[in-house]
């Protein structure tokens, strides 16, 4: 009987070899589970990313740049343009810093009063403002209500057409006279030339917003046989809207340029007169605050109407 016996390679191998052979077998398996530990580890642990300074994010400030550079530079270039003008006449013009320190003592106390005719430039400024809205509220109440009705009928804007051609080309200071005419006072006058002025622009936004309305909705508040105040408070004004605040921004923008010059020639206590009687006096430094001050309130007054506009509006409201 022959017995067959098998023995394993690793068994057959010489005593060194198949040691060796066991020990790298060994090794490598333990290298790979230490590998494949060491990379769940790695999917488990969330890696946290090295933060420097460098990957920071930077902030940005060429937007406030271009926003605060320009006017800055405007600026100086104007008080520039002023300095060489102060010395080119030899001191007839003030200088910016002689202006600014007279501004600085002229507004410490912007609100005395020693007469009638020797009050604070706080005084004056109010009372132009107060025959400003006085003029420009009573051409709101008649130009607004006026210029929905040339924008709706046609008849009317045929009738009204040449009467707004003819007179609103003519100058601020020929209506001064008539008030003065017909008002026997200067402060009538001067509400009066701000009326007219003012009522202009009013007419003729508030008209063309009419007109733009689109011709879709009139067709369907005829369909709906609508009443004329519902077409009035529920179509027009709200389409008209935008038209008509851009009228009342040019109205008060022409009213405030009137009263100056207005005020000039009647007298009393404003702005313009203060301007008038610094020049009789000749007070250069006085008129060229009071010039800064007449363009600082009516940039003011641009500013609050744009965002008024933008309130009622929902958009915004540019130049």
């Amino acid at each position: 009987m022959v017995s067959a016996v098998f023995h394993s390679p690793l068994e057959s191998a010489p005593p060194g070899l198949g040691s060796a052979e066991h020990n790298a077998t060994h090794s490598i398996a333990a290298s790979a589970g230490e590998t494949g530990a060491a990379a769940m580890k790695h999917l488990k642990t969330p890696a946290i990313p090295e933060t420097s300074a460098a990957a920071r994010p930077q902030r940005d400030f060429s937007a406030l740049w271009l926003r605060v550079l320009p006017p800055v530079l405007g600026l100086g270039l104007l008080a520039l343009v002023w300095e060489l003008v102060s010395i080119a006449t030899k001191g007839g013009i003030p200088s910016p810093r002689e202006t600014w320190l007279q501004a600085v003592t002229l507004f410490s106390d912007p609100f005395y009063r020693n007469g009638p005719n020797d009050q604070g430039v706080g005084w004056n400024v109010l009372a132009s403002l107060k025959r400003v809205a006085l003029g420009f509220g009573l051409a709101a109440v008649v130009g607004i209500p006026v210029g929905f009705m040339i924008g709706r009928f046609t008849f009317l804007s045929h009738m009204f057409n040449p009467l707004i051609s003819l007179l609103r080309p003519v100058s601020p200071l020929a209506w001064l006279p008539i008030g003065l005419l017909v008002f026997k006072g200067a402060d009538p006058a001067a509400i009066w030339t701000i009326f007219i002025c003012s009522i202009w622009p009013m007419i003729i936004n508030t008209a063309v917003g009419v007109q733009r309305v689109p011709q879709d909705y009139m067709n369907v508040a005829r369909v709906l046989q609508l009443s004329e105040w519902k077409i009035l408070t529920k179509i027009l004004v709200p389409s008209v809207l935008p038209y008509m605040l851009t009228g009342v921004r040019l109205a008060v923008g022409t009213a405030w340029l009137v009263i100056v010059a207005a005020e000039m020639l009647t007298g009393g206590v404003g702005i313009g007169f203060w301007v008038w009687d610094e020049w009789n006096n000749l007070n250069v430094k006085n008129i060229l605050i009071a010039i800064f001050v007449i363009g600082i309130v009516g940039l003011m007054l641009e500013f609050a109407l744009i965002k008024l506009a933008c309130a009622f509006t929902f958009e915004e409201v540019k130049n």
